[in-house]
């Protein structure tokens, strides 16, 4: 299956370079080109897009608002957001996750790590740059609205709908941990795993395993690293 591309910045050297790199591939292909985030939601409704490589600093409408439009459009619910940019602990980052963004990767990133974001996030994965770290989103994620103990009540009430088990997964995908690797540490089969991953997912309202990280986070389930 091919992997339909959407370019969303206002940099045109950039997008054509994004589009040389994209268009090489075998499995993927870019469907059309957006310099600000209203067409970015334009054209990823009409192109029927999978992936958005979105820059966060755009005219008019900027990439963390059209994050949010994509998100909150059933229509649009098959899209994933990449967010592109040059500083990789903007805070704008942090609430690109919020908004419903898949992840994130530097602008300075080798042409093989861009490529295989595309393809994480097309596979329903949650997308941090090696550079971003769990602990530093952390970070970030604690700075927001949360009580003092670093807790947001309502997320926190919303894990009761979970089970032991689907907690414990939690805790592991906050972690930054593969359904595998989830799979050997709590010495269960890997569909095991995708089967409490998917259910926590709908109990919880979230899009994909990223939003699954931050509400791991904001409800307290998971205490931010300082470190």
């Amino acid at each position: 299956m091919t992997i339909r591309v959407l370019l969303a910045d206002d940099q045109a050297l950039l997008r054509s370079a994004f589009r040389v790199l994209v268009d090489s591939e075998p499995d993927m292909e870019v469907v059309g080109e957006a310099s600000d985030g209203a067409d970015a939601v334009r054209l990823a409704r009409e192109q029927r897009a999978d992936v958005v490589l979105m820059d966060i600093r755009m005219p008019g409408t900027d990439g963390l608002q059209a994050t949010r439009l994509i998100s909150a459009d059933p229509a649009l619910a098959q899209v994933r957001v990449v967010i592109l940019t040059t500083f990789e602990v903007d805070d704008y980052v942090v609430q690109a996750l919020r908004a419903g963004a898949s992840g994130f990767l530097g602008k300075g990133s080798e042409p093989e790590e861009l490529l295989s974001a595309i393809r994480v996030a097309a596979g329903g994965e949650a997308l941090l740059s090696p550079t971003a770290t769990k602990g530093l989103i952390a970070r970030f994620l604690a700075q927001g609205d949360l009580a003092d103990d670093g807790r947001d009540p309502a997320r926190s009430d919303r894990l009761d709908a979970l089970t032991g088990r689907e907690r414990e997964v939690l805790v592991q995908v906050a972690g930054g941990h593969s359904n595998d690797e989830i799979a050997e540490r709590l010495e269960v089969s890997p569909l095991t795993v995708k089967t409490h991953v998917n259910r926590a997912m709908a109990k919880l309202g979230a899009r994909d395993r990223a939003q699954l990280v931050v509400i791991a986070y904001e409800s307290g389930l998971v205490r931010p690293r300082m470190d």
